[in-house]
């Protein structure tokens, strides 16, 4: 999102909307546990740690943003619900401003049962809209055995819980290619002063240091709340995050600033400014760890789902692509995350028994064996998890229990958060092209924002 942890907004690929029928009941050995099929008697797999009801030939239809290897490991998910309960899920990607979707689907008479949310601010407008429905008893429980506080309260409303935050995403992270740094004699930088001080000498070595996938606005949100929560402190954060103070802030304008000491060096950025808003997501990763030593670019900024474009390079992770975490730019590290909310839009009792499969440790196994993802389900084992690295980004997004940041473009309303060609994405990638002008981009957004929120 914006997780797509945006992801938004964690998207990995776009494609055109269209539904994929996931495959019926019956074992495959698919990952996860998997081995001995659902009880008649009581819907609970052997060694399963949440009890489903049976629901032979329920028909569930589910949206989500994900589409390619985020596609295939959710399928995955679903199909493992299918074995337990007997029901028939469908699965439809959409865009990613998913509330445009829905609405049509809802005025259609046709809502789809589950949809797999990727804003704070989206899941609120489902509510206020009518909707998204109430978590049940079930889903309820699952929350509070396997969520940190923090979590249930992102997925209730009004004190009322609705979603569950499947999958999270830690949106504090810089990988890069180690071959690249080891040639250039760089080390891991610690502050945003040492951020730049590296830039400088990876592009002193021949390599360009950093990719941008400014294609896709939320990329540039993200650089942006990583630089503000670090620089103007967690109270400021939720201030604008709420727009109980205005873009014009001059807080604003210390990040844009910060922002433009990188953003106004187009030498130091891969196809300058506009390379950067030609790149989209999936490639400003591949174009890092593709190359050798000699990428197009040595550096790039985002949450843990990277890991999955790295997967399609010829890259390991670990050892040619490594992480450190996003630069202080102020006297902390900032620790933005990002998710996608599962809530229920029908009252059919399939989508309730979906959500609570989701809650629990079961479903987040199976998609955390194929990488790409983060749970914030603190009873998931991290040895589901499939190399050290995501291990590692993974126990401190449970340690970070309640002390984290929800992505501010996330908590926002769609048409200034979330949605491509307007708002805060547009607003960011004229940014990136005029990184001078700190002062009309702030008014911009200050228009936007208050518009939306009025709306």
């Amino acid at each position: 999102m914006r997780t797509t942890l945006r992801a938004r907004r964690a998207v990995v690929v776009m494609g055109a909307v269209g539904a994929l029928a996931v495959a019926g009941c019956g074992g495959d050995g698919d990952a996860g546990r998997q081995g001995a099929g659902a009880s008649e008697s009581t819907g609970q797999e052997t060694g399963a740690t949440v009890r489903l009801p049976k629901l032979t030939g329920e028909k569930l239809q589910v949206v989500a943003v994900w589409t390619g290897p985020e596609q295939q490991a959710f399928t995955k998910v679903l199909k493992e619900f299918e074995k337990r309960t007997g029901a028939v899920v469908s699965y439809v990607p959409t865009q990613d401003a998913m509330l445009n979707y829905i609405g049509t689907k809802i005025a259609g008479g046709s809502p789809p049962d589950v949809a797999m949310l990727q804003q704070v601010g989206a899941l609120k407008e489902a509510v206020g809209r009518k909707w998204a429905k109430p978590a049940g008893a079930e889903v309820k429980a699952q929350l509070a055995k396997n969520f940190a506080q923090g979590w249930q309260d992102l997925g209730a409303v009004n004190g009322t819980p609705y979603g569950v935050y499947f999958k999270a995403a830690n949106k504090s992270l810089v990988w890069y290619n180690a071959a690249a740094f080891d040639n250039a004699g760089a080390t891991e930088p610690k502050t945003w002063k040492e951020f730049l001080a590296t830039a400088e000498t990876l592009s002193a070595s021949g390599v360009t240091p950093v990719s941008i996938g400014g294609a896709d606005g939320w990329t540039l949100t993200d650089w942006f709340e990583n630089v503000y929560l670090s620089q103007a402190g967690p109270e400021k954060y939720d201030q604008l995050a709420q727009h109980r103070i205005k873009w014009t802030d001059p807080s604003v304008a210390r990040a844009l600033g910060t922002l433009a000491e990188l953003f106004g060096r187009p030498e130091l950025i891969a196809g300058g400014a506009d390379g950067a808003l030609q790149t989209e997501f999936p490639t400003s990763v591949t174009d890092t760890f593709t190359g050798g030593d000699q990428p197009k670019a040595a550096m790039v900024f985002e949450g843990d789902f990277v890991s999955i474009n790295i997967a399609q390079t010829p890259a390991k992770i670990g050892t040619d692509a490594k992480v450190f975490p996003f630069p202080a730019v102020g006297a902390q590290a900032p620790v933005v995350t990002g998710g996608d909310v599962a809530v229920a839009l029908t009252d059919r009792p399939a989508a309730q028994a979906l959500l609570t499969f989701l809650a629990s440790p079961d479903a987040a196994e199976i998609w955390a064996g194929e990488g790409g993802f983060i749970s914030p389900n603190k009873s998931l084992d991290v040895k589901a998890y499939p190399n050290d690295v995501q291990r590692d980004i993974a126990k401190a997004l449970i340690a970070a229990g309640d002390g984290f940041r929800f992505d501010m473009s996330d908590q926002m309303p769609q048409s200034f958060g979330g949605t491509p060609g307007k708002g805060e994405w547009k607003a960011l990638q004229d940014f990136l092209k005029n990184p001078k002008d700190v002062a009309g981009t702030q008014a911009r957004l200050e228009a936007d924002a208050a518009k939306a929120y009025k709306d």
